[in-house]
């Protein structure tokens, strides 16, 4: 019984995971009902859902000096901060690699194009993005700041054989509200 059930869900997995083919068409009602209760996948069978765009988080900080002016400083590519320290690296930390892009995505998923928190979610991972570009500009600048903004460019990727003088133009450069943070960027 333990091995008919084994290859029973290693078939409905497979066939829930595979691409559109003439089996699991004609049994898709009885591959859903065994995968998504427990087993749901979000990527398929060798090709996870790659980033179709690219997109370059910039972020920049503000300081109230104790006259009450306000300093801002310039922006600092996060990204590219990223990818040096993945470059060179033999065993780059995944979270070098993901942290930041994941994090965004997940803020535009509870966001939406308004940028207006419609959940204790969105809240939370406004939160989680000022505070990750937080500590990149303090482990990057010294200095402390109160406020942070960040600013997104999304281009296409390039396609291949792509002269460097002819990278693709940005469809989107989104500047995001100022937000608040622990003094020191902390």
């Amino acid at each position: 019984m333990c091995v008919v059930t084994t290859l029973v869900h290693l078939g409905a997995v497979f066939l829930h995971v595979a691409p559109p083919n003439p089996v699991s068409q004609r049994y898709s009602r009885q591959v859903d009902a065994w995968v998504y209760p427990l087993f749901e996948q979000n990527w398929r069978l060798f090709a996870p859902n790659p980033d179709s765009v690219n997109r370059r988080v910039w972020a920049r900080t503000a300081h109230t000096g104790r006259d009450g002016s306000a300093r801002v400083s310039p922006w600092i590519d996060l990204t590219a901060l990223d990818r040096a320290a993945v470059e060179h690296d033999p065993f780059p930390s995944h979270t070098a690699q993901n942290l930041l892009r994941r994090a965004w995505t997940s803020y535009v998923d509870t966001h939406g194009a308004d940028d207006t928190a419609r959940s204790p979610r969105a809240v939370m991972m406004q939160k989680y993005l000022s505070n990750i570009a937080a500590d990149r500009v303090a482990g990057h600048r010294g200095g402390p700041f109160e406020f942070i903004q960040l600013r997104v460019v999304t281009a296409p990727v390039a396609a291949p054989g792509t002269a460097a003088g002819r990278r693709p133009t940005p469809v989107e450069n989104r500047l995001l509200p100022w937000w608040k943070v622990t003094p020191h960027g902390k």
